[in-house]
This record gives C-alpha cells, structure tokens and sequence, in this order.
C-alpha cells in the first residue's frame, strides 16, 4: 500500500488572469487539495473564488456565478440606508441612463408587499421594498433602474424597455424575482418529503 503525499500549496495551479464581473475583476485559484469545496472572498477590488483544479470550465463558470450572487446577497445584506440608497440611484442613473432620472427621494418602505418597487414621476420619488434587502446588488440595481426609468418613461411599452436595455444584467434579475415569487407560493414539503 502506498501513500501519496498531500500536495503541498506550491503544487496549487497558478491562478489565471482576472476577467472583469461588473466593476471588478474576477480571479480564480485551482487548487489539487480541493475535493468539493469552493469559497470565494473580496481583495480589494478584486473578488479571488477557490475551486477544485478537477472541475471542468462549465462547472467553473457556473460557480464562478453562484459564488458572485452569494458575496452580492451578504454585502447586501449590510443594508444600505436611505441616504446610501439615493446615492445609489444617482450612480445608476448617470451610469445607464445618462443622468436624466434625477429622483427627489429614494427610500426602503414596509408597506410594499405585492411590488418591488414603486415611483411618482409627478414627485420624483421612489420607494422599494424592504423585501429586497438581503438580495443580490444586480437585483436591487435592476429595481432601482426599473423605476429611474419610470421617471422618465411611464408604462412598460417599447420606450421603456429600450430604456431598461442599458442595463445588463435586467434579464438576470428578472429571472431571480420570479424565482423569488415563485418559491413563495410553492407548498413548504413535510420534513418527511426528502427522505
């Protein structure tokens, strides 16, 4: 019976080059001692996610993903004020929007259970549910410049959604709200219904 040595962390693979995710880039470490895990963590502007070497590209891709929306969902999670919530939306505006939506107040609200977010053009106002706080950022930016656009646009026609365009990852966040609505209206399994 022989026994391999445990890798040492000189045998880790190198870590490739960083490709940029939205606003930073994104690099990824192999490592031989890995067997299931994978974390990820925030250097600077940087976000490092640690992987198994044996993982093929797809399944790096896709954990590349999930590990980003889990970093967003816990930032997050450290709930920005409303102050830091209009300064938000004036970045997401100038960013997407060409600084044309320049609402007069942003606000989290506890009495929104059926919308995500809301807006009166007439006041320049928007307010969004306190539901989405512990979301990941691209989703609560998608809410914000969902109704950024309504300040500008009102309706959901084809002017609106060329508007929306802008935003990258509205497709993604889409997706991830239904997702949301979706798992609260499914029925909740007896404990007995996994095993």
């Amino acid at each position: 019976m022989s026994v391999e040595p445990s890798p040492s962390v000189a045998e880790e693979t190198p870590p490739r080059p960083p490709r940029r995710s939205g606003t930073s880039a994104v690099e990824v470490r192999r490592s031989p001692r890995r067997r299931r895990t994978v974390s990820a963590y925030r250097e600077g502007d940087r976000t490092i996610v640690l992987i198994p070497a044996r993982m093929s590209e797809a399944e790096e891709q896709r954990w590349v993903g999930v590990m980003l929306d889990k970093l967003a969902a816990q930032e997050s999670r450290r709930t920005l004020g409303d102050r830091e919530l209009a300064a938000r939306a004036n970045r997401l505006s100038a960013q997407y929007l060409g600084g044309r939506a320049r609402p007069a107040s942003v606000r989290w609200v506890t009495n929104q259970n059926t919308r995500w977010g809301s807006c009166t053009p007439a006041e320049g106002s928007i307010r969004l549910s306190h539901r989405l706080q512990g979301m990941p950022e691209y989703v609560i930016d998608y809410v914000l410049v969902h109704e950024l656009a309504h300040l500008l646009v009102p309706g959901h026609g084809p002017r609106f959604w060329q508007l929306m365009e802008a935003y990258p990852r509205t497709e993604r966040a889409r997706g991830y709200l239904e997702g949301v609505v979706a798992a609260t209206r499914l029925p909740h399994p007896s404990p007995e219904a996994g095993e």
